[in-house]
């Protein structure tokens, strides 16, 4: 049996060998040793309810026992080979997903990362349109490759001052606390009209979260994608929906972009599709597929073990209706949050199993931001493990595995209520 060294030790090394940016939620963290669908156990066995999934990964649970079987089958049967010579695994998921995603996307290219899966989105974009910029939404995150963190609307995850600049451009998002959602969709609007009267005759893409994730859980007006495609389709600019987060059940959709009734251009998924093994994608219609010509490969994109298990995961959800699930175990828990009486939350967003808890600070003294780190740590003690985002880290994030419990989800709300 494994011997466990316990927080403290963990936290020694961490100190000495990861660098600086590496964090951790809490001031006294567990160490965290094993998972079981919607629950994660501690070094002393204590379990707790998960209501974060790894940011969004673990849709199936953790160590769902009817996927891992199946993984560790193909582990044991092949691992892993290249691109470069003939598998199944990736051909039966790419012929899967053309099944599921929006309109007439059928082609997939695999890889790793999302990060990766975006900024292969942004060079196909690229090379379809032959031209060079891109605009992304102010509060939006994409990733941590140089690209990538440029398009990356978050002040805090933008890594360096020398980031791409040129031919990038920031528009405001459809959400402010200071004027209606309307003014701020029309503001938002306005600015991207302007900039592609100005620049749309070089910009390849508009990249966007169908819900901004880390931005605080901000979901745009029902209408809002249907009129930034449209202004993006006459100045023949792509629209790349970012669905790394939200992708595959997360909000009630299969993906988030169609509570928008919008069709991208190119679609990119990661976290959910491997439930834990990592995978990325991103996907177009045949007509844009075909002008990437240039060789490219992604090492571990796509692999036996990778494919084989996204084929499961997909599988499970169909079989266990988890799409559906998400959609009505997540309308009870927005409505029951709406409920609370508290001093201490000022808005509930999101939809599905996607939902932010926006917290304010009545006391001047103490932040908003601290107030959350608070919570976090009282729940955790109380056995809930929350996440937390929002341009301020100052947003509860609850976007459990959704194979999660409305039994789980009361006695949560019960202790939610409880620690505010």
């Amino acid at each position: 049996m494994m011997s466990f060294i316990g927080p403290a030790s963990i936290l020694a090394k961490r100190a000495e060998y990861f660098f600086p940016a590496t964090g951790h939620f809490y001031k006294n963290p567990p160490q965290i040793v094993k998972g079981y669908m919607q629950y994660l156990f501690d070094e002393q066995n204590k379990r707790y309810t998960d209501l974060y999934a790894g940011v969004s990964v673990v849709n199936c649970g953790h160590s769902n026992p009817e996927i891992a079987k199946k993984t560790n089958e193909q582990v044991n049967d092949l691992q892993h080979t290249t691109t470069l010579y003939l598998t199944q695994p990736m051909v039966e998921l790419a012929e899967k997903l053309a099944q599921i995603l929006p309109g007439d996307i059928a082609r997939t290219f695999f890889c790793v990362t999302g990060s990766e899966a975006n900024e292969g989105a942004m060079a196909l974009a690229r090379l379809f349109t032959r031209k060079q910029g891109f605009i992304a939404l102010k509060g939006g995150l994409h990733g941590r490759t140089h690209l990538t963190l440029s398009v990356t609307g978050i002040p805090m995850w933008r890594l360096d001052n020398q980031l791409v600049q040129e031919h990038i451009y920031f528009i405001d998002r459809p959400h402010s606390v200071e004027i209606s959602t309307q003014e701020a969709m029309t503001q938002s609007l306005e600015q991207l009209e302007m900039i592609l009267k100005k620049h749309g005759d070089n910009i390849a893409a508009m990249i966007v979260e169908p819900i901004q994730g880390n931005g605080g859980i901000i979901m745009y007006p029902e209408e809002y994608l249907k009129k930034v495609q449209e202004l993006l389709a006459a100045y023949q600019v792509l629209l790349i929906v970012d669905e790394v987060q939200t992708g595959y059940g997360r909000t009630g959709k299969m993906f988030a972009v169609e509570h928008y009734g919008v069709v991208p251009d190119i679609i990119v998924t990661a976290k959910a599709l491997g439930n834990g093994i990592p995978i990325s994608t991103f996907s177009t219609r045949s007509e844009i597929a075909e002008a990437f010509t240039k060789p490219s490969a992604s090492t571990f994109g796509g692999n036996p073990v990778a494919a084989q298990t996204a084929l499961n995961v997909l599988q499970y959800m169909e079989k266990n209706y988890l799409v559906k699930q998400a959609q009505e175990l997540g309308d009870y828990l927005k409505k029951k949050l709406q409920q609370i009486d508290s001093p201490f939350i000022q808005e509930i967003r999101g939809t599905g199993l996607m939902i932010g808890v926006q917290i304010q600070s009545p006391d001047p003294l103490i932040t908003s931001a601290e107030r959350t780190d608070e919570i976090l740590e009282k729940l955790k003690d109380a056995g809930y493990l929350i996440g937390k985002n929002g341009l301020n880290r100052d947003v509860l994030a609850l976007q459990p595995p959704l194979v999660i419990t409305k039994e789980d989800i009361d006695s949560f709300l019960a202790c939610l209520e409880k620690v505010l």
